[in-house]
């Protein structure tokens, strides 16, 4: 059974908070009578067969390396009770740090797939090492994950390209999307997926709208053609900026889907 750990932390967002509030209106679609309990496989996901929702990592409140040692220890010990694959809901996009870090305490280097608008790749963006702009660059400067596959990306700066060749990131930006890039992926592989991929127009519940993204269909399709995960997080939601829970429900819906990619990888 997955299970689904939420982490409501936005200290590190650079704009606008309000990504602390995200796991729970995502997580409330299953009752909420609009939300179609099947994924594209036509396979049904239900809460307590497939999934199930752990008690929140405690750092509200929290900022820095204090958070972020809570979130570590909080999903190091989930791994050791080895009952069932995670899926992350933050909380903003800083929370990939402490959790992939980890994922290789416990011994498991994995390659990462982000789907994203941003490359997250600063060395500190504002001054904050912490911050939602550079959780990659702390992940790969510590060697803590094995590889990085950026999909989506439509503003990277000079900075962020310079990053990237240094640790030999692959990106597919928007303007170059297919899915070729797919059968080139590696296992285990990790989904880190932050909703201001999508276009401002399918997921205005976001604090950094970059318009030119994803729709939600080539959204699906992806997540729908990836292999099999070892664990995912999805991140940046931020319901003080949705309409009618619009980007919720479309948060769920990728939930389902990466909930069956993590079944399949578990049996």
């Amino acid at each position: 059974m997955v299970r689904i750990l939420p982490v409501p932390h936005d200290a590190n967002s650079s704009f606008l908070p309000g990504t602390a509030d995200g796991p729970e209106p995502i997580l409330a679609q299953e009752s909420l009578g609009s939300a179609n309990v099947y994924s594209s496989t036509l396979r049904p996901i239900r809460v307590d067969e497939d999934y199930r929702v752990l008690p929140p990592v405690e750092v509200r409140h929290l900022a820095g390396k204090e958070a972020f040692e809570v979130i570590k220890h909080r999903v190091i010990s989930e791994l050791a009770a080895g009952s069932g694959p995670l899926l992350a809901l933050g909380g903003d996009h800083s929370i990939t740090y402490p959790i992939l870090a980890a994922y290789a305490q416990h011994g498991l280097r994995v390659h990462v797939l982000q789907l994203d608008a941003h490359g997250d790749l600063y060395h500190d963006l504002d001054g904050n090492p912490y911050s939602h702009g550079s959780p990659f660059a702390r992940l790969l400067e510590n060697n803590l994950i094995a590889s990085l596959t950026q999909v989506g990306i439509r503003s990277l700066t000079p900075h962020q390209r310079e990053q990237a060749s240094r640790y030999q990131v692959r990106i597919i930006e928007m303007k170059q999307l297919d899915q070729a890039w797919i059968r080139d992926l590696r296992h285990p592989l990790y989904l880190s997926l932050d909703l201001d991929l999508l276009d401002p127009a399918f997921a205005p519940g976001i604090s950094h709208y970059e318009p030119g993204g994803m729709t939600s269909r080539q959204l699906l399709d992806i997540l729908e053609a990836l292999p099999t995960l070892a664990g995912a997080d999805l991140v940046e939601y931020n319901p003080s900026r949705d309409i009618q829970g619009m980007t919720a429900m479309v948060a769920y819906r990728a939930m389902k889907e990466i909930i069956c990619k993590l079944v399949e990888q578990n049996g």
